[in-house]
Parts: structure tokens; C-alpha cells; sequence
């Protein structure tokens, strides 16, 4: 079962609570090299999708600091969707888009919401398909 981001607010209380415990407990869960490229790579794929599916530049999807609605609310659907279709935490959903988990988690919980409606529903549905289909199809390469 995919997590979501109610899940994902679980394991917030341990990550980055300010207390030298809690940096101390990032830096075990820190991933390994190649995991944290796998995650990029994984989120620079779903970039990618998310930006042909809605015709957005994928440069625009990449900048940092803030963008117009349009272009923000193309890249909270692909934060959702790293998040809950791959499964990838949101620390590593926000280091693959370069923006911070809160930020992710932001996402997520609006992503959500914005789910009551059935024309948005269809529209998010159909961009998890499509990149698991993806995604699926890369794994079998």
C-alpha cells in the first residue's frame, strides 16, 4: 500500500525537531549514495512527465524559488505523485525537485484536498497511471 502524506506526518515528529536527537536520528536515515541518485533520477522522471502532460516547460518546473499558479500547482501534483506512486519519502521527493520536505508535505496535503473535486481527481489519476506505466516500463529495461 502507497503511503500518503497522513502517513508521512508520522515520522515528522522524529525528523528535524530541533533537538540534538533528532539530528542525530536524520543522520541514520540519510540514504546511501546510490539510493539517493535513484530517487533523483526518479523525480527528474516524473518532472519530466508531469511537464509533458500539462505542456509546462521543464526548466520552469525546475527553477527555484517561487512560480506563477500554473507552473506551481504542475509541480505539487508531481511532488504528490513521487510521493505517493513511488513511494519515495519527502525528504527525498523535496532534494529530487530541489525544495524542502515542508514544502513537499505542503504539496501533498493540497494535492489531497483538491482530490473532492472529481474533475482534478481524474486529472491526478491519470498522471499516477500514467507514470507508473513509466516507470513500470524503465524497471523492466
Amino acid at each position: 500500500m502507497p503511503p500518503t502524506a497522513t502517513n508521512e506526518m508520522q515520522d515528522m515528529s522524529s525528523e528535524g525537531d530541533g533537538l540534538a536527537g533528532g539530528a542525530a536520528a536524520n543522520a541514520s536515515r540519510r540514504l546511501s549514495p546510490l539510493a539517493d541518485e535513484r530517487s533523483a533520477e526518479l523525480c527528474e522522471c516524473v518532472l519530466d512527465i508531469v511537464a509533458a502532460l500539462f505542456n509546462v516547460s521543464g526548466r520552469e518546473l525546475r527553477e527555484a524559488g517561487r512560480s506563477s499558479m500554473g507552473v506551481a500547482r504542475v509541480r505539487q501534483i508531481g511532488m504528490y505523485v513521487a510521493h505517493v506512486i513511488l513511494g519515495l519519502n519527502m525528504t527525498e521527493v523535496g532534494r529530487g525537485f530541489g525544495r524542502d520536505r515542508t514544502t513537499v508535505q505542503h504539496a501533498c496535503h493540497l494535492v489531497e484536498d483538491m482530490r473532492d473535486d472529481d474533475d482534478f481527481d481524474r486529472i491526478v489519476n491519470m498522471v499516477e497511471r500514467v507514470t507508473a506505466a513509466a516507470l513500470r516500463q524503465s524497471e523492466a529495461r
